[in-house]
């Protein structure tokens, strides 16, 4: 970073800032957790000399917390896949089901936002379709942070909420249904080749709130690869060169995560293994009727705190998949 010509390639003087960052913030936090570690050494062994009660609960409530941020930092040091570090690209669209469906993507848009806020994370709206009488019909975050994709792989798959809804006057128990994808945000020297003859691209008036342009120039852009049928649109800038650029990144993520998914499967063919990742394998379900309960079918972790995972508390679901994935 000292070398004069650090800079004359912005994009490169970006990411190795940014990874400088994670450098310093990994460090920083292993001296922390040192030094936290040390302090309570020296308490226990004044406890060992005094038998202070309040001395040892304050012990006992620092050796609890200790462990909860040593757990947090193993688990940011075990996601070293290539793409765990890079943001991410995450997408719901709800099932079958109107309304009831469009309103627990919304339900789940705030899930999100409020997790990714919780850790100091950057969302940005890249495109947004609201429902016809509530809710969203589709919907598309960038999550900027680090291990932002290395978390959030842990969500991708279908969402199943059971309670009664608020849309029926005969007040019936419904289930609703949505789809959750998640891809990491490419760098630009990762190469995905898409030729200008395989795309269409169309343009049109952004659907979402914004500024005084949003609704009265087409800079939103719908871009579809022909060959796969992949389908993108972003409408997060007024500029519709700036859409497209976007547009381009997520259309690449996508073809990305399409081929690392082909590789997969040919890869559990060869192994003989068997697995569906159909409409109706979902991940986990939110039960708000007749009992409380958020269940993870992947890992059996469940809570009966529905309101604080909606509120975005999603760190034991998280965490339990990614260390399965490990073990």
């Amino acid at each position: 970073m000292a070398d004069p010509s650090f800079w004359e390639d912005q994009n490169n003087a970006q990411k190795v800032i940014s990874e400088n960052n994670a450098l310093k913030a990994m460090t920083n936090t292993y001296r922390d957790l040192e030094a936290e570690h040390e302090d309570l050494e020296v308490s226990l062994e004044l406890v060992k000399e005094e038998a202070d009660e309040e001395l040892a609960k304050e012990l006992d409530s620092g050796v609890k917390k200790l462990v909860d941020r040593l757990n947090e930092f193993e688990l940011d040091l075990l996601l070293s896949e290539p793409y765990d570090q890079n943001n991410a690209i995450l997408e719901l669209h709800p099932g079958a089901g109107g309304t009831e469906s469009q309103d627990w993507a919304s339900m789940l848009l705030r899930m999100y936002t409020r997790w990714a806020e919780s850790k100091g994370f950057k969302v940005e709206t890249m495109d947004y379709l609201p429902g016809d009488e509530a809710g969203v019909k589709s919907v598309t975050l960038l999550i900027q942070g680090h291990n932002a994709y290395g978390y959030l792989k842990a969500e991708k798959g279908v969402h199943r909420l059971v309670r009664i809804s608020p849309f029926d006057s005969s007040g019936r128990r419904h289930t609703s249904f949505v789809s959750c994808d998640v891809m990491p945000e490419l760098d630009d020297n990762v190469e995905i080749n898409v030729s200008p003859d395989e795309l269409r691209i169309d343009t049109f008036r952004s659907s979402g709130a914004g500024g005084q342009h949003v609704n009265t120039t087409d800079s939103a852009v719908r871009m579809t690869h022909l060959p796969t049928n992949t389908v993108v649109s972003c409408q997060s800038e007024r500029s519709q060169i700036k859409n497209r650029e976007k547009a381009m990144k997520m259309l690449k993520a996508k073809l990305f995560q399409q081929e690392m998914e082909k590789q997969r499967q040919e890869a559990e063919e060869l192994r003989g293994e068997q697995s569906d990742i159909g409409w109706g394998s979902q991940i986990r379900s939110y039960v708000f009727h007749p009992y409380n309960m958020v269940k993870d079918h992947r890992t059996n972790m469940e809570t009966g705190n529905t309101q604080s995972v909606m509120d975005g508390q999603l760190a034991p679901f998280i965490d339990a998949y990614l260390r399965s994935q490990i073990d």
